[in-house]
């Protein structure tokens, strides 16, 4: 049985959730208003009691595979949608100081919510932290052109922790941002946006997309293509056309070919943030994880009717056209490190790295290189849901990482096995030790040693996992 529960922060009072074992949730915090296309105003202060049990409205999108599974309705939907989500593990006590962690969502950019069941905060707050999760202006609301409109929602959320999150238990001085696939990119890129400097100190990235991030003229060059399939000349055409239709036209412009899938993203050198935002990232001094899963691309291969039937040709068609003359090198690399993969396995491997571990991996060696401190880990275990045909897909961990094994649809992707709820452990037991003390368990990430922490039903210290594959990149 759940009770609700009245409590007093800096911006008002307002009524939560308190549940049997204890633990408490303030749901569907307004942290901000925004007119479309416009930079969010905070919310400073509300008059009377703020009713916070239930969750608030969420960005307006197509929902993706996880919104479906999960029971996406549309009617939750608003442009009216900057909320947040507060879980602690006890009644709020402002002597705690317990580490705070905030959950930047992932989907691309365009798809996800806070409120989405996989990120229910109470399992992992019960490991000692007060959960934040939040929601961002998606697609052409959030990020057309270089307007960062997305960004700035999240640093306005920030802004609203450091004021009240201690009022729930929580230390506005020790706040680590983490995040998944796009979540995993925005919080690289808010590690280059000045005015979040300080509001955060710690950072976790999980399977970070991270070519997702933009350049200004690239931000410009798809605006422009957004207007063309919009039929207008400016986005001042499009701050009075009807919500439907914008999602429309994002929708079809989505469907345009683009290996990037940058359509709407962080720009570097747009409101907010830095021009170069890896570069500048990478000489941020806050301590910094990232880990990526062994089998990223698998979530999409294995359901892709076009690869359906990859074979031999097929997969020398596009080796060659990601390694060029070092191809028959590259296969032969790649077929002795997967054996028994289908031809079609491979070819997720080979997009897993480039579009995602690579990239982490170039991103920590930057780190690395101007010496700010960086950890590396890498998710193997391979889900037997489906017949295996997941492998160890993106965003399988994430079920892990936030202890919730047994929310609704994760059975789906993680079938029954009884090494879950130990991995579940330590994946939440690292990043709760890493919120409170500024380190994971494992070894920094170096250039010699490549130390990195590989989870699995079995977790362990590796030094320089598959150099083999590395090395191809690298040359």
């Amino acid at each position: 049985m759940s009770s609700h529960i009245s409590s007093t922060c800096p911006s008002g009072q307002l009524t939560g959730v308190q549940n049997a074992d204890g633990s408490v949730e303030y749901l569907g915090i307004r942290f901000a208003t925004a007119e479309r296309f416009s930079a969010p105003v905070d919310i400073e202060t509300w008059d009377g009691q703020y009713d916070a049990t239930r969750y608030g409205s969420i960005s307006p999108q197509i929902p993706g595979m996880l919104e479906n599974i999960l029971g996406f309705s549309p009617s939750d939907m608003n442009e009216d949608c900057l909320f947040l989500n507060v879980f602690a593990s006890e009644t709020p006590d402002a002597n705690t100081k317990k580490p705070v962690l905030v959950w930047i969502h992932g989907g691309a950019y365009t798809n996800g919510s806070g409120s989405t069941a996989w990120y229910h905060g109470g399992n992992l707050a019960s490991q000692g932290s007060v959960v934040v999760t939040i929601n961002y202006r998606l697609g052409a609301l959030g990020f057309l052109g270089d307007g960062n409109y997305g960004t700035l929602d999240m640093v306005s959320a920030l802004r609203w922790v450091n004021k009240n999150i201690a009022a729930f238990g929580g230390d506005p001085n020790n706040v680590t941002i983490f995040g998944e696939s796009a979540g995993g990119s925005a919080v690289i890129s808010l590690m280059a946006c000045p005015t979040a400097k300080d509001l955060f100190h710690r950072v976790w990235a999980m399977s970070p997309s991270i070519g997702q991030l933009r350049e200004h003229s690239r931000s410009l060059e798809l605006a422009n293509e957004f207007f063309e399939i919009a039929g207008v000349k400016s986005i001042e055409d499009l701050r009075s056309m009807p919500l439907e239709k914008i999602l429309e036209c994002q929708t079809a412009q989505l469907l345009t070919a683009n290996r990037s899938f940058d359509f709407f993203a962080p720009t570097g050198g747009g409101a907010g943030i830095s021009p170069e935002i890896l570069r500048t990232a990478s000489q941020s001094p806050v301590q910094f994880v990232v880990g990526t899963n062994r089998d990223e691309n698998k979530l999409w291969t294995a359901f892709d009717p076009k690869l359906a039937q990859a074979d031999e040709a097929l997969w020398h068609t596009l080796s060659t056209e990601t390694f060029g003359e070092q191809a028959p090198v590259a296969r032969q690399v790649y077929e002795k490190l997967r054996p028994g993969e289908t031809h079609k396995d491979l070819i997720s491997a080979v997009s897993t790295d480039t579009g995602f571990r690579q990239r982490a991996i170039s991103f920590a060696e930057q780190r690395v290189a101007s010496a700010q401190p960086s950890w590396m880990y890498w998710f193997t275990w391979q889900s037997p849901a489906m017949g295996g045909i997941l492998g160890s897909c993106h965003a399988l961990d994430i079920p892990f990482a936030f202890g919730n094994i047994n929310a609704p649809g994760a059975d789906m992707f993680l079938g029954d096995g009884a090494d879950r709820q130990a991995i579940a452990d330590r994946f939440t037991s690292e990043i709760t030790q890493f919120a409170h003390h500024g380190h994971p368990s494992w070894a920094q990430y170096d250039t010699e040693t490549r130390s990195t922490l590989r989870i699995d039903a079995r977790t362990e210290l590796i030094l320089d996992p598959e150099p083999e594959i590395r090395t191809l990149f690298t040359k």
